[in-house]
């Protein structure tokens, strides 16, 4: 279960499961892929009224197929500027043994600080990748010392992003036709 804050109230929400494939769309015909284009844009905020008037669809088929697009495909969430408050994110790479890889989530997932875990491929010996809050280094350090002591865990390293270079606030045109 992940703890989610949403006006000051804590609320369990199970963790996202994550497919060990993707799962090919088709579900999205082109009435879908126009709304999307436009709720993925950096100010993402349009009512179905908007929708209708830059897309010339009645509002009936806006909020049918927006309200199918939201329950199926949408991710909607708030994020907190976490700098302007004092705090750092930190992603762990960690490096399990002995099959204990699920068990190694388990246990950091109880931890304040931790507010994802995911399994991962690609580099041999990376298994996890955790994202922790932390304020300085002191509280990184005691991180570190915890999770490598955790049993299962052989390894830990850390990075963490100091400046960010680029961004693209939106899902480019060309990747909602391929949908």
């Amino acid at each position: 279960m992940r703890k989610i804050y949403k006006n000051a109230v804590m609320q369990e929400m199970p963790a996202p499961e994550m497919p060990r494939s993707v799962k090919p769309a088709g579900n999205l015909s082109e009435v879908d892929k126009k709304i999307l284009k436009i709720l993925l844009q950096p100010d993402g905020k349009n009512s179905s009224v908007d929708l209708e008037k830059k897309l010339g669809i009645p509002r009936s088929t806006i909020q049918r197929r927006r309200r199918y697009l939201e329950r199926e495909y949408l991710e909607f969430r708030y994020v907190l500027n976490l700098s302007r408050l004092g705090f750092r994110r930190v992603d762990l790479f960690i490096y399990t043994g002995g099959g204990g890889t699920e068990s190694v989530a388990r246990e950091l997932m109880k931890r304040d600080e931790v507010v994802y875990v995911g399994s991962s491929v690609g580099e041999h010996t990376i298994d996890l990748r955790a994202e922790i809050i932390i304020r300085d280094n002191s509280e990184l350090l005691d991180v570190l010392e915890r999770v490598k002591a955790m049993s299962g865990v052989r390894d830990v390293v850390w990075s963490e992003i100091v400046q960010v270079l680029g961004r693209k606030l939106s899902i480019p045109s060309s990747i909602i036709d391929r949908l």
